[in-house]
């Protein structure tokens, strides 16, 4: 029979390796997301869901939520957020890109 202290060090074994493994992934996504001076972030509002992520990431202060009319008939909610990027104020960092669950944020030129 397996131990407390036993399934707690395999816990704490696995946890490591899951993180380790999307610490790679996100470095990954990382290197093959154009950046720089000559790009500038792109939310499509569609896929972006309002959870502030982006807004929370961006050093820059290019990222602002705005309302819009929910669309949902099914949901009895008068609006919702979504993200919106100030193209003067990007930096073409991609940490938004990163940080974004729904990939509503892609990278474009200028």
């Amino acid at each position: 029979m397996t131990s407390a202290d036993e399934l707690k060090k395999r816990r704490e074994k696995e946890a490591l390796r899951i993180r380790t493994s999307l610490n790679r992934q996100r470095s990954v996504q990382h290197s093959n997301t154009k950046g720089g001076e000559n790009t500038v972030a792109f939310v499509e509002e569609r896929l972006c869901i309002g959870c502030d992520q982006c807004d929370i990431v961006c050093d820059d202060d290019a990222i602002e939520l705005y309302k819009v009319d929910m669309r949902s008939p099914l949901m009895n909610v008068e609006s919702n957020r979504k993200a919106r990027i100030i193209r003067d104020a990007c930096t073409g960092c991609r940490l938004c890109v990163l940080a974004c669950p729904t990939d509503a944020i892609t990278m474009i030129d200028r």
